[in-house]
Formats: C-alpha cells, sequence, structure tokens
C-alpha cells in the first residue's frame, strides 16, 4: 500500500503563508488562527452568557464589535451569535474546547477551515478600504466590527488599531479572489 504524505496549505494554496506589501500597506494570510461560531440556545441566554464569558475570560462583544483577551477573541455575527478565534497551536480543536464549556446552552461549529484571515497593516489601509466597500472606514474605532461586501463577497472587517491595522475574514472558497483584490486595492493607493 503506497504511504501518502499529506502537506497542509494555506488558504491561498501555498505552503507557507502569503505576504504581499505593496507601498506602505501589508496584506498577510493569516492561517495560524482557529475559529469556531457559537450561538446561544433559546431559553438558555443566562446560563450560556455565563459559561462563554468563564470559557473566555471576558464579556462577549454587544453588536458591531471585537473584543481581544488574552488567547481568546470574539466578535459579534449576529444576535447571539460569535465567532470565536484563538491560535491555531494550541486550539486546534476549538469547537470541542468550546462546546465543553458552553454545554447544551449553546451550538458551536468548527469554522476554521471555511475561512481565510488577511490582516492588512499600513498607513494607507483606510484609503484602501474605501476603494473595497461601503464600510465608513474612517469613524471604525479599535474593537469594531463590521459585515460588508468585498468585491462581492461576504466578508467581516475588524479593527484591531484605528486608521492602521485591520483584519478581514472571507470564505474559504474565494481566497485567491479576495486576496486579489485587496492587492488591487492597495496598489490603488500606493
Amino acid at each position: 500500500m503506497p504511504e501518502h504524505r499529506l502537506k497542509a496549505l494555506t488558504p491561498l494554496a501555498q505552503a507557507r503563508p502569503v505576504i504581499t506589501t505593496v507601498g506602505r500597506i501589508t496584506i498577510a494570510e493569516n492561517p495560524d488562527v482557529a475559529l469556531a461560531s457559537l450561538a446561544q440556545r433559546r431559553g438558555r441566554e443566562a446560563d450560556f452568557t455565563q459559561r462563554a464569558e468563564a470559557l473566555l475570560g471576558f464579556a462577549l462583544p454587544a453588536p458591531g464589535h471585537a473584543v481581544q483577551g488574552g488567547d481568546w477573541g470574539a466578535i459579534w455575527t449576529g444576535p447571539g451569535q460569535w465567532f470565536l478565534e484563538a491560535p491555531f497551536a494550541s486550539h486546534e480543536d476549538i469547537a470541542a474546547m468550546v462546546k465543553n464549556a458552553v454545554t447544551d446552552a449553546g451550538s458551536v461549529t468548527e469554522q476554521t477551515d471555511a475561512w481565510v484571515r488577511f490582516d492588512v497593516t499600513g498607513r494607507n489601509a483606510t484609503e484602501m478600504f474605501e476603494r473595497l466597500s461601503a464600510i465608513d472606514i474612517h469613524r471604525m474605532q479599535a474593537g469594531q466590527a463590521t459585515r460588508s461586501l468585498i468585491e462581492h463577497l461576504g466578508c467581516y472587517v475588524i479593527c484591531r488599531e484605528a486608521g492602521s491595522r485591520y483584519s478581514v475574514l472571507g470564505m474559504r472558497s474565494a481566497a485567491a479572489s479576495l486576496h486579489h483584490a485587496l492587492v488591487q486595492a492597495a496598489e490603488a493607493v500606493a
């Protein structure tokens, strides 16, 4: 029987994350993040909140916000719904970890391989986002998050540092298209 030697690839189908610098903007593919969706179950809101916040060590973010604390991050995605993120190296089985914490008070789904994350940094990042979406990027402050279309793709944009550091979550199946759109917009403001 032949021996298989499988190698993990990034969402952009490379052995190592793609990092593209255009002028003052850097667009870095970030596959080192584990991701799970978390939804509270009806009638279990108080129990759910207590369990989720005990796991995270901070309060779940309100609509339009994201919170980072220690290894965990949480992004509000809808009423009673969040994405939870953590370092992949220590949270590879993030869905099981979260499910063990919230038990039957919440529903958890593994999302790591369904999404691509690009971290965008640089002084011209706001101008780049002006060309990409309808987000009022100049009003976003650190800890805010929103969903928007970028080149007809539903994405989440998280402001890590106002004016210069953002994360974009998009569908993994469209990683190359999203990366192309980000690079094209960066080139337009370079």
